[in-house]
């Protein structure tokens, strides 16, 4: 096939781009279409249009370990412009088309975007850093959603406790699946909600040996923490 006429010179390099895809896709050529997209990210890297096309175009043709690169990129971009709806969407979408995906420091720029009074202290100093034996860390460090991460990956049961001076909540799991929090005699999403804004103090996991009764309902971990974030969201506009 050959190569189709570049556009005037009026035309900006995004749009071209974007024009010269939909030619390629037209004529059944996607993997023209992905090549030009590619290029012109490169030099236009902040383009959400183009970002979103070749999203569109990757899920479209099975690509889709580039259609996750391509939602994660999108995600950081929405969450510079406080767009956190769409910045939820992606990294939602981005988990769906690989599940191996970490989407925790996602999670964490979405919470610090939106509640700057939320910043978690300074990490302490190496001579203050405490020793744990079972999984457990400083929140400072490891944000609720890694640790979250790593729970679910391993497909653990039992008990994640968050506390520090003046917050404490503890989050359940069911072979990595959270299915109850607790925090302030509440239970359930409410605590759960509670629960995300807890950015500084400790964590600690504790093995359980057997399921706990199931107080939330939610097609997945990352589906409960994003609606809880977009919940929080609009409760502070």
């Amino acid at each position: 096939m050959p190569d189709l006429p570049s556009q005037s010179e009026h035309v900006s390099e995004v749009d071209s781009a974007l024009l010269d895809a939909e030619l390629f896709i037209k004529y059944q050529a996607p993997e023209r279409a992905i090549k030009r997209l590619s290029a012109a990210i490169e030099g236009n890297p902040r383009s959400i249009p183009l970002r979103e096309r070749m999203r569109e175009i990757c899920i479209s043709h099975k690509q889709t370990d580039e259609a996750a690169r391509q939602c994660l990129a999108l995600a950081r971009l929405y969450i510079e412009r406080d767009e956190f709806d769409d910045a939820y969407d992606r990294l939602l979408e981005a988990k769906q088309l690989d599940e191996r995906i970490n989407i925790a420091s996602g999670l964490e720029a979405i919470r610090r975007a939106r509640r700057p009074d939320l910043q978690p202290a300074a990490a302490p100093s190496a001579d203050r850093q405490m020793n744990f034996a079972t999984l457990a860390g400083d929140l400072s460090v490891i944000n609720v959603f890694d640790a979250i991460q790593v729970i679910e990956n391993a497909k653990l049961t039992g008990t994640l406790e968050l506390s520090n001076e003046t917050q404490s909540a503890r989050v359940f799991f069911n072979e990595g699946r959270i299915v109850d929090a607790e925090s302030v005699g509440v239970t359930g999403e409410l605590a759960f909600r509670k629960t995300v804004e807890i950015t500084t103090g400790s964590f600690e996991f504790q093995l359980a040996s057997a399921a706990f009764p199931v107080g939330i309902q939610a097609a997945s971990n990352t589906n409960l923490i994003l609606d809880t974030l977009r919940q929080l969201d609009e409760e502070k506009k």
